[in-house]
């Protein structure tokens, strides 16, 4: 028996495969097939453009896949969640569909839309959206190049954003959020009823969740000798406790922690002036709690 997984193709593909990278799996794509090979017998994976995979998800083409929570709600997919990824293109956080107008537009808020264009490639969502706030607008569906789109082709847009940087570049002005989204790991109803395929996108669920907790996070080990050792102690943030071992020398203790690598820089000076020797820096590639 083999589980059918969907792999993101399109901006979440790079950051999908080195999350599973991370994860203990090596996906090897090709630009001349759409089922990349995967160091795991029991896992077949197909490449699927995340808006159309929570579809062939809920009709059991595929029995699980990653996808974002903005394109199951578009769908209106009937799929099982199985967890939240919290990854995406650039970087490892959200994202969000956002109503957009050009800078010198008038338009401040959704309710100055009434009557007018908006061009977005969420299409159902964005219609939900207006009837939630009570406004009939022209709602098109957008091919691409949606941020060129205003004034002359259309009134506002809406559309994803990381960090706002295209909108700015292309002068457009955020005037509301339309929905929050992130990566989601899915699966199709029957495929998590089935005892070997739930345990299997359980273990998938795990791994990843694992690669996810470990990013920006580092392992330090340090020999610290024990009456210095409330100092050391003083200095070290943790995921946790930091474990402390006995050393064959009565008088030292090896302690282990986990930080944040951003700290590492400041807190490496801080140990060896409290008396910490050996210190070792490790990358981390999961972290399951």
């Amino acid at each position: 028996m083999k589980l059918k997984l969907g792999i993101p193709k399109g901006s979440l593909e790079n950051a999908t495969i080195d999350l599973f990278r991370r994860a203990g799996f090596n996906i090897t794509t090709s630009s001349r097939s759409y089922f990349p090979a995967i160091d795991d017998p029991e896992i077949e994976c197909m490449m699927i453009r995340a808006q159309e995979m929570a579809r062939y998800i809920e009709d059991g083409v595929l029995d699980a896949g990653l996808t974002g929570r903005d394109w199951i709600e578009e769908s209106e997919a009937h799929v099982q969640i199985v967890t939240d990824l919290i990854y995406a293109k650039q970087s490892f956080g959200k994202v969000r569909w956002v109503l957009a107008v050009p800078e010198a537009s008038v338009f401040q808020r959704v309710k100055n839309l009434e009557g007018k264009i908006i061009a977005t490639e969420l299409v159902a969502t964005t219609k939900r959206y207006l009837a939630a706030n009570g406004v009939k607008a022209k709602v098109e569906f957008s091919w691409g190049a949606t941020e060129v789109k205003p004034p002359v082709l259309a009134d506002a847009i809406v559309e994803v954003t990381e960090t706002g940087s295209s909108l700015r570049a292309n002068k457009l002005r955020i005037v509301e959020t339309v929905l929050e989204s992130n990566t989601q790991l899915i699966a199709n109803v029957d495929s998590w009823r089935d005892d070997w395929k739930r345990r299997k996108i359980e273990d998938i669920r795990m791994l990843l969740e694992g690669a996810i907790n470990a990013l920006g996070k580092v392992g330090l080990m340090l020999n610290v000798r024990k009456d210095c050792l409330a100092a050391v102690l003083a200095i070290l943030p943790a995921l946790k406790n930091p474990t402390i071992s006995n050393l064959s020398d009565e008088g030292w203790v090896a302690v282990h922690t986990i930080l944040e690598e951003i700290t590492v820089r400041n807190i490496i000076p801080r140990l060896k002036e409290a008396g910490g020797q050996g210190i070792v820096e490790y990358p981390l590639n999961k972290i399951v709690l």
